[in-house]
């Protein structure tokens, strides 16, 4: 632990304590439709959370659930508005909590507002984004009170169904931004114009949602600290509206990026570690609830450095679990050179969502494939040689290993031949030998445990 000991400190939040200072950010997977998976409801989201709470992350932010229908990204996507919708959660908060290691798991509320993919999209103004294949409908003032009071509804829900809190989603582009922003806000009612008119929404949802879930309930805001887009929030309205938050009763301020529509990459491979952390660190000071950093931060070294530095007291990373749900574990068990790291690629993640596809990982095909892709110890035993020193070949010791079998190629270090991971995933053994064995010629596809 000595060598993240800022990163794996505990952080205290007075009615509760996250165990380390790792937040698993929010990610569409596929796997939060419940309308998509039939009777299976979110059984595949437990198990994919499960895992990840087995690698010890402190906190979990599942993918944006809408507080009503018109705040849905697409058509019969996930949202949590009625008693009868929390049945399937119940089922994702216990597989965390069950495990034991203290994770806690909060539900993100996302209203897509005018990026909604349906034709009941609705926003501050009748401005269709360039993004979007709809023009959105003006909420008139009735709907605006109405769509507060949804949010509230659906944090109340979440608490029933077992969450630890709520993450509220006001960046990227969605709804709130929305309203924040001149580029996208036109009313000339109590809802526009002046600043402190467009911050109404997101100071009235945060005082609403308090009012229902109590004090001992997670808030986290995801506030957008950098819009990237023409006539967005200046830095001084963003310092007033995060006073304004933690006035209101959040307990946690995360970190936004820049609108989905902006040019600017933000979470690209060309984009370096941690390039945005500087934003959090101008903030640090102005508000007293803890702060969360995020993009492009996908190793326990980064991590370190940037709270070390003091640019925030949390880090958020999505896509590096993904890659490894045990990330956190194997920093805290000295395995640092055992993670699997997420190469910022993007194929198997975002251009999956974005298709409408269930998401997995190019480095890790296991993941959001939990409950299909399932290794076992082998009963029939083979000698098997991996002959290669690519990512197929590791990926295969990797699945020998998940089997309870060993596997062996080219000499230690050298090319032409893959070497014996050590210890790559839990079970593996120590070092290379010189025979193999594995459960069948052509095993069957397993998810290779952590």
């Amino acid at each position: 632990m000595a060598k993240y000991q800022n990163m794996l400190r505990p952080l205290d939040l007075g009615f509760t304590t996250i165990r380390n200072r790792v937040l698993m950010g929010s990610m569409h997977t596929g796997l939060e439709e419940p309308e998509k998976l039939g009777a299976g409801g979110l059984a595949k989201l437990a198990a994919f959370f499960r895992k990840r709470a087995e690698g010890n992350v402190g906190l979990i932010v599942t993918g944006g659930i809408s507080p009503n229908g018109e705040g849905r990204l697409v058509p019969g996507a996930s949202k949590l508005s009625k008693t009868e919708e929390v049945a399937p959660h119940k089922e994702v908060t216990a597989a965390v909590h069950s495990v034991g290691s203290g994770t806690k798991i909060c539900m993100q509320i996302l209203h897509a507002g005018r990026y909604a993919y349906h034709p009941a999209a609705v926003s501050a103004s009748a401005i269709q984004a360039p993004i979007g294949p709809f023009k959105p409908k003006e909420l008139s003032e009735a709907d605006v009170e109405r769509t507060i009071d949804d949010y509230a509804t659906c944090a109340a829900l979440a608490r029933e169904a077992g969450y630890d809190g709520v993450e509220v989603m006001g960046s990227e582009g969605y709804l709130i931004n929305q309203f924040l922003a001149e580029h996208t806000n036109r009313r000339q009612d109590g809802w526009g114009g002046s600043y402190k008119n467009r911050a109404r929404l997101p100071l009235e949802i945060v005082r609403r949602i308090r009012e229902k879930v109590g004090k001992d309930f997670i808030i986290i805001f995801r506030l957008s600290m950098l819009d990237l887009v023409e006539k967005g929030s200046t830095w001084e309205e963003i310092v007033e509206l995060a006073q304004g938050l933690e006035r209101a009763g959040v307990t946690i301020i995360n970190t936004g990026i820049g609108w989905h529509e902006a040019r600017i990459p933000t979470i690209a491979t060309c984009v370096p570690r941690a390039a945005f952390s500087w934003v959090t660190a101008k903030l640090k000071g102005a508000v007293s609830v803890p702060l969360v950093t995020t993009n492009r931060i996908n190793s326990p070294d980064v991590a370190e450095r940037v709270i070390s530095e003091g640019h925030a007291d949390m880090v958020s990373m999505a896509r590096p679990f993904l890659a490894d749900p045990w990330l956190v574990r194997k920093a805290e068990e000295g395995r640092v050179d055992e993670i699997n790291t997420c190469i910022a690629c993007n194929q198997a993640c975002l251009d999956h969502t974005f298709g409408g596809l269930t998401s997995s990982c190019l480095v890790n095909p296991f993941a959001c494939h939990e409950t299909e892709l399932v290794s076992t110890p082998a009963k029939t035993k083979w000698r098997v040689a991996v002959v290669g020193a690519g990512p197929v070949s590791r990926l295969a010791c990797i699945l020998f290993f998940g089997m309870n079998s060993t596997c062996v190629g080219g000499r230690e270090g050298g090319k032409g031949g893959t070497r014996a991971e050590k210890r790559v995933w839990r079970g593996a053994p120590a070092a290379p030998v010189p025979r193999a064995t594995a459960a069948a010629p052509t095993p069957p596809p397993g998810g290779a445990p952590p």
